[in-house]
Parts: C-alpha cells; structure tokens; sequence
C-alpha cells in the first residue's frame, strides 16, 4: 500500500483538560445545599506504539496529525467530566523520535512497546472544591490545563545485526537469500537493491537479522548514486560484512574505496567488527584474486565465497554466529546514546498548579 519511508515529520498534541463546574445543590427540603460542581476530565494523551507488523513510515505521510481528545467539562452532583481518549501513533521497531530543527534525539523507542509523548491537560477543580466556613457558596472554578502540541521527526533505523555493504552486484542480495527466508530481487545490472531489505538468519540457537542496503559506489558521499542516505540503516548493526566481487578489477581497492564512503557518513562506523566476503569465486581467475585479498589484509577476516556453488557458506555462518556472540542483545546496539535535547514537554503532575480560578 505504501512505497518505503524512513523519515517524516507529524504535528501532534494531546487534549486541554476539562473545565470544572460552578453549580450548587438545590434540592427540596434541603435548604443552603451547597456548591456541588464536578471536576473536568484529563485531556487525552499522545502515545507511540511500537507495531512489530510495521516496516516503514510511509502511514505517516498520509496522516500528518495527531490530536488527542479534550476532556469533558464538570457537571452538578459533583460529577466528574470524561477524560479525554488517547491518540496512538503506530511506528515500526527502531523508530526514533527527533527534534525536527536540532536533529536532537527525544527518543529511541528501541525495546519499547508504548511512551507517552505528550501528556494531556489536567481537568479543572469544580467550585465544591474551594467551599471553606467562611466561603460557602464559591461563585468560581478551576479551569482546565492546556494540552500540548509540537512538530516532530519521525525516522526509522533498521533493526539488524550485521549489515551488507558492498559495490552494486557484489552478492549482497544473492547472500541474503541464500542465508534467510528473504526473496530480494536478483538481477545483472546495478541497484536492484532500491530499499533496505532484512532476513532473519537462523542457525541452531541463534537468530541473526541481517540487513542488505542498496549498492555503494564510489563518490556516494556526494550524491553518486544512490548517495549514502540508506547507511543510517545499518548504524545500530553489530557488525559489518563488506562484499567484493572477485571477478571485478576493482577487487584490491574495493574495502578502502567503501571505508572511505562509511567514515563520510558516520567515523563510528568503521569501529564496528567486521568481515570481509570475497564473492563469485566460480568465475576464472578468482581463487588468485582471494588470495591476494588476503595477503593485502592479513590483519582482517577474509572469506571466499560462492552462493550458487555452496562454497564458503559454513565459513560465513560460523562469522557472523562470532560476531554477534559477545553481545546478549546486539540488535539493540547503537552508535551513541544521545537522547538530549529536543522537547521536554510531558507535564509534571506534581507541580504546582498554574492556573486561577475563574468566577461566574
């Protein structure tokens, strides 16, 4: 239904409070009743539920607002108004929240399942509230707490464990079909890869999501391309897999020229464990070329590989099994822990409350 979307923004605000009520017992038989106004309801909050069944934002660029429900006024007989409904935004898992001016992190909804972002208005004191022996008929109430409304980014970053980093048609898909229950499309000409794809890996007690990105190329970082902006997807992986055609006579250069394109995008990248995949080692004259890869990288993991043939395959298993192994839960990895600045909007319940009475 909807194309691929990592990024949006939304406006959103939740609900006012409730006014309270300025009423008085009148019933017969009973003389000096007294106030008996309710209070107003609580407005209605705004609350990000994480949907495992969602893969990308693109239902927020359908509906960019979000308001939740104002609570009802007081009523006689002390008589509570309703509280206001909630409005619940659905986001994908790994959605991050950001201030749309600063590109501060508000917050990383990683490992949560519902936050309340906004918090809505407290409803208002009715007039029953204020009677004292000396003010028995108060003529006033307390009126209700505005909600809040902000405008907000809205991004997804992938949840995955190792991602795929290679040229265009180094393998990358072909590797994660052949790994996962995933059916990228496969073909002989460049960036067949357009959007992020993820396959879950399982090999005995291990379940590894593994993330293949569209095709880098050199000069990315400066738009070529596909450019770099899908590299975002893979800065909460564990670890790197950097996938070099043999058959291409770009073979020796390849791992710097793509280091090169990561360290434009984010340095912390290159700081992640890695493993270098040499694919295609069916066609002529490849078996030389890994070797040499290897000799040019001794201190880096170097692995031959060939998908169709089943050549390496095991090796490959036992790497990424050793990569994510030190980590009891490496899809919640990530490459800073900003999440200061931006909003802080949620409503101190405690505080003292502003607002003053209003008389009738």
């Amino acid at each position: 239904m909807f194309g691929f979307s990592d990024e949006t923004y939304i406006d959103v605000a939740s609900g006012n409070g409730g006014n309270g009520c300025v009423s008085f017992r009148r019933e017969k038989y009973i003389p000096k009743g007294g106030p008996d106004g309710g209070d107003g309801g609580r407005g209605g909050s705004v609350v990000f539920v994480v949907k495992n069944n969602l893969r990308t934002l693109g239902h927020l660029k359908m509906v960019r607002s979000y308001r939740a429900e104002n609570g009802r006024n007081g009523s006689g007989e002390k008589c509570y108004g309703r509280d206001g409904r909630d409005v619940e935004i659905p986001v994908p898992p790994g959605t991050v929240i950001k201030d749309p001016q600063t590109g501060a992190v508000i917050k990383d909804l990683t490992g949560e399942e519902r936050w309340v972002y906004l918090t809505g208005g407290r409803g208002g004191q009715g007039n029953f509230h204020f009677k004292t022996s000396i003010r028995q008929a108060p003529r006033f109430a307390q009126p209700g707490q505005k909600g809040e409304e902000a405008r907000i980014g809205v991004e997804l970053l992938v949840l995955a464990d190792i991602g795929f980093v290679g040229f265009p048609n180094a393998g990358k898909s072909s590797l994660l079909n052949m790994l996962t229950n995933a059916r990228t499309k496969v073909a002989g000409y460049p960036f067949t890869t357009k959007i992020p794809q993820l396959g879950m890996f399982r090999y005995g007690d291990h379940d590894i999501v593994l993330a293949d990105i569209p095709g880098l190329i050199e000069g990315a970082s400066e738009g070529a391309g596909m450019g770099i902006k899908f590299l975002r997807h893979i800065s909460r992986t564990t670890g790197l897999a950097f996938l070099i055609d043999l058959s291409d006579d770009r073979y020796l250069d390849a791992y710097e020229v793509l280091c090169n394109e990561l360290a434009s995008f984010e340095p912390l990248l290159l700081e992640k464990k890695q493993v270098i995949l040499g694919t295609k080692l069916d066609e002529p004259g490849t078996k030389e070329r890994l070797v040499e890869l290897q000799a040019k990288y001794p201190d880096k993991e170097v692995i031959g590989l060939c998908v169709y043939l089943d050549i390496g395959i095991e090796e490959v298993k036992q790497s990424f099994i050793k990569m994510v192994g030190d980590t009891e839960n490496p899809t919640l990895q990530t490459l800073s822990d900003n999440t200061g600045g931006g909003f802080t909007s949620n409503v101190d319940l405690d505080a003292e409350y502003p607002e003053e009475p209003f008389e009738i």
